[in-house]
């Protein structure tokens, strides 16, 4: 097929070279307003690494709007929740093109319930589907073409044979595909992630009950995953979830409840225990020093949402110094790829001293805060972390580090749910 993507997110990277991968013509467009652009860099290397070599291949081109190419088979729309306008700007000025419709238009961007509707009033004479987005950051690739099963939401059946004909390459069964009514699958979409969302505030929920009754989460949470009706997935405690789709999911899933009339308890004691959560580790911080924080220094390992991303979209680290600049602590960040973000966001700062390296952060700290899991705190040179403190406290918001060895090191050692 000939197809065309739209949008910049990691969704439209990794279709965008995996469809050109396995032969599709693809033409990539980024925005609206930008000449011929080269393609976006990811986090993820080895998505790089595929659009870089399709791009050296006559399977994928980026081009501009204006190049639109008109015979083409298929348009993808992949924006994140917060770029509807520029999604409705490309579907306006698709419809101005002498394009013999209908096409198949595909809409795999995050704007939740009715996205695919308000997109579809721009080119209602073509045939509409919808792709949930899930592509999971610093797994990019294999979580599309490794999924058992795929959803898709359809208007009607030639829409649905069209998808399956596009996703052929990846799903080669029909038993893989969920073929389901277009509001149906945004619907589904939105509950995956507040079930997810429901696991990691549960678990949550219990690591503040083990520590009063001097259990560890660590043996809870085996002992869960150890169960088949449960599994291991997304019951880590910690400081809570963020990102920037996975939060919109649940607040517009929420949202939705709310305005059929229904109140949903459980949807809010989701997002009020992860709100709360990420305030744990300056709980912990306050409590140890007795409220008495002013001059203190704290070092922060880790300012993404989640490891092996830059994004700090909703991520734990905003709420942490909100709470720490209010008690006149300063703070020392380090973070392999998100140190650029946060100078967006707070510019220059006396209490803020962004780090390049994991131990320059702690020179003088009175704890050290992981907040993010990434591969390189995992292991670290613990004797120069202790000779580099002013006080060797480790509050581990990820639970990464040993209990027993960081205490035999000489740490005063505070986890999430840990005794």
């Amino acid at each position: 097929m000939k197809i065309s993507v739209f949008g910049t997110t990691l969704q439209a990277g990794v279709l965008a070279g995996l469809m050109a991968d396995f032969g599709h013509q693809v033409s990539w467009c980024l925005a609206a307003d930008l000449p011929v652009p080269k393609a976006p860099q990811y986090q993820d290397d080895s998505v790089n690494r595929l659009i870089l070599k399709q791009l050296h291949t006559d399977f994928l081109k980026m081009i501009s709007i204006d190049q639109l190419f008109h015979d083409q088979d298929a348009y993808l729309f992949s924006y994140s929740p917060s770029e509807l306008n520029q999604a409705l700007t490309i579907a306006e000025k698709i419809s101005l093109l002498p394009i013999i419709h209908p096409k198949l238009m595909i809409n795999g961007s995050t704007f939740g319930l009715r996205g695919t509707d308000q997109l579809k009033q721009k080119l209602p004479l073509d045939h509409w589907a919808y792709l949930p987005d899930v592509i999971q950051e610093g797994n990019a690739i294999r979580s599309f073409t490794d999924s058992k099963q795929v959803i898709v939401g359809v208007d009607q059946d030639q829409t649905a044979q069209l998808m399956q004909e596009l996703l052929r390459p990846f799903f080669q069964f029909k038993q893989q595909f969920l073929i389901m009514p277009i509001l149906d699958a945004e619907f589904t979409k939105l509950s995956i992630s507040g079930m997810l969302a429901t696991r990691i505030s549960y678990m949550n929920d219990l690591a503040l009950v083990s520590e009063k009754l001097g259990i560890d989460i660590i043996n809870v949470r085996q002992g869960l995953a150890a169960d088949s009706r449960i599994g291991a997935a997304y019951l880590s405690s910690g400081v809570g979830f963020g990102g920037e789709n996975f939060s919109h999911d649940i607040l517009t899933l929420s949202h939705t409840v709310s305005d059929t009339g229904v109140r949903s308890q459980l949807l809010e004691q989701v997002w009020e225990i992860n709100q709360q959560q990420k305030e744990i580790l300056f709980r912990k911080f306050w409590n140890y020093y007795h409220g008495n924080l002013k001059a203190k220094t704290v070092a922060i390992w880790g300012a993404s949402f989640k490891e092996n991303t830059s994004s700090i979209h909703n991520s734990p680290i905003h709420t942490m110094l909100v709470a720490l600049w209010a008690q006149g602590v300063k703070v020392q960040l380090h973070d392999p790829q998100a140190l650029d973000e946060i100078r967006k966001v707070y510019g220059h700062r006396d209490d803020l001293i962004l780090c390049d390296e994991q131990y320059q952060a702690v020179e003088h700290a009175d704890a050290l805060c992981v907040m993010t899991a990434w591969k390189q705190y995992w292991s670290p040179d613990f004797k120069q972390i202790q000779q580099k403190m002013k006080h060797p406290l480790i509050l581990d918001g990820r639970n990464i580090f040993n209990l027993e060895f960081v205490k035999a090191q000489g740490f005063a050692y505070q986890g999430v749910g840990r005794v």
